[in-house]
């Protein structure tokens, strides 16, 4: 069974796109957010990334996703004997696919009078590490960073089995590039902020 490990905060779309993954044989892990939403649409099979991790949740969130049992998935390269070796030696379960947007940092710093705290809060650090560590591993992990891709990854597997590597290659970079936005706009508010 292919896993795929979701954890959105813009939600459109992932109750359809889960639940078609599903039906296509996809166990689903997902973070307490997306989880609760996906439980509530009633998709199953879906795991809690604690159940997957053992450890909790914790910091009001902020740990969540960065654990071996889940970054050992992501990074694992499927052709590579000794990463084989290590997942089943440390039972981790590869990761086939990850689905991830971020905190909304750019759109809650441009509300007028956003405060500090809560500009920190919306900084995501789980999320672009996912992210680019699936990206870095596009031969063997498809990384989705925007809902507009979800219709295309379904027909895609249900045609060809899986995604083709024009669209994981496609996928990589957006990836990257998202990240790279991302980190452009930390340091920038901040430092407007940290001038005033």
């Amino acid at each position: 069974m292919k896993r795929a490990l979701i954890s959105v905060h813009d939600k459109t779309g992932i109750t359809e796109f889960a639940k078609q993954l599903t039906e296509l044989g996809y166990e689903i892990v997902a973070s307490d957010g997306t989880l609760k939403t996906l439980n509530d649409a009633k998709i199953k099979p879906v795991k809690a990334v604690s159940e997957v991790t053992g450890f909790p949740e914790i910091l009001e969130g902020r740990i969540k996703t960065e654990h071996p049992k889940l970054v050992g998935g992501i990074l694992a390269i499927k052709g590579n004997k000794q990463h084989m070796n290590d997942l089943e030696r440390f039972e981790i379960t590869a990761v086939d696919m990850v689905v991830c947007n971020l905190y909304p940092f750019e759109k809650v710093t441009q509300q007028e009078g956003v405060d500090l705290q809560t500009a920190l809060e919306n900084i995501d650090i789980g999320g672009p590490n996912m992210i680019r560590a699936a990206a870095k591993n596009f031969e063997n992990v498809v990384v989705v960073v925007d809902p507009r891709w979800y219709t295309q990854i379904i027909n895609e597997i249900k045609q060809h089995g899986d995604v083709t590597k024009k669209t994981r290659q496609k996928l990589a970079v957006e990836a990257f590039k998202r990240t790279s936005q991302y980190d452009k706009a930390i340091p920038a508010f901040l430092e407007t902020r940290f001038s005033t």
